[in-house]
């Protein structure tokens, strides 16, 4: 799918349309549709093994697409995948930096990778590591860190080259509960303040605010989808709706 020239503006951030994408005979994915908005806090809720990570892979390509089409701003991957790349940055749950290397030659690396000239990407770095509190380690070895400050450091390398489309897969998993309020507050903060556009894969029900947009997935399916204060019967709350819609037959929701 490409784009209407001239009509990137009126593009909402991701289209995801009837996504499919199987491992052999199991389908890891089934017409999966999601619209992530222009500015928008959207979380992605699934029990493991849901299709989170799947889904994540198949959006950022590193797997291919199966069925159905994915695009970013208007740009199709499957036609112009350059231009959509270019508008997304990615925070894999997998921890993924060097850390043989200190944090800005972390970064700085990352920005070689997208084309940045030294001069630019220093100046970028130095005013992402002051969003993300962690200026004062910019030449400290990233093994230095602790899980959360490396967290923080990998939200600051997915924005060196200026994405409007940032995803998160389970960002704060492992994180104490300080660690975990940080960075949920500085990407919340980036929403707020930069108009950043976010899909957010997460099991924890406390980061999730009633006005964000949510959508549930199980098995590969979209099971709910809407507000995320107003998903389930009257009354019943998303965590309560949630562990209802991924109950096993037979077995009562907890």
């Amino acid at each position: 799918m490409s784009v209407v020239p001239g009509r990137e503006g009126a593009a909402p951030a991701l289209e995801v349309a009837g996504v499919g994408h199987r491992f052999g005979a199991r389908a890891a994915l089934s017409d999966v549709s999601i619209t992530v908005e222009r500015g928008r806090f959207m979380a992605l809720l699934g029990p493991n093994g849901a299709g989170k990570t799947t889904l994540f892979s198949v959006i950022t390509r590193l797997y291919n697409n199966q069925e159905g089409r994915v695009a970013i701003f208007g740009h199709g991957l499957d036609r112009e995948p350059s231009r959509a790349l270019a508008r997304l940055g990615v925070v894999f749950q997998a921890r993924t930096l060097d850390t043989d290397l200190t944090v800005e030659q972390n970064l700085l690396y990352h920005a070689s990778l997208h084309g940045i000239a030294r001069g630019p990407a220093k100046a970028r770095i130095a005013a992402l590591l002051d969003r993300v509190g962690l200026a004062e380690r910019r030449g400290d070895k990233v093994r230095t860190l602790s899980g959360g400050q490396s967290r923080r450091i990998e939200i600051a390398r997915s924005l060196v080259h200026e994405p409007r489309l940032l995803l998160l897969d389970e960002p704060t998993v492992g994180l104490d509960l300080e660690s975990r309020a940080g960075i949920v507050r500085i990407v919340r903060d980036l929403v707020r303040d930069e108009g950043l556009s976010v899909l957010w894969a997460t099991h924890i029900f406390e980061e999730i605010e009633p006005g964000d947009d949510a959508v549930i997935l199980h098995k590969g399916r979209i099971v709910a989808r809407g507000r995320a204060g107003e998903i389930g019967a009257p009354g019943e709350g998303l965590e309560t709706a949630f562990r209802r819609l991924v109950a096993e037959p037979g077995r009562q929701a907890a």
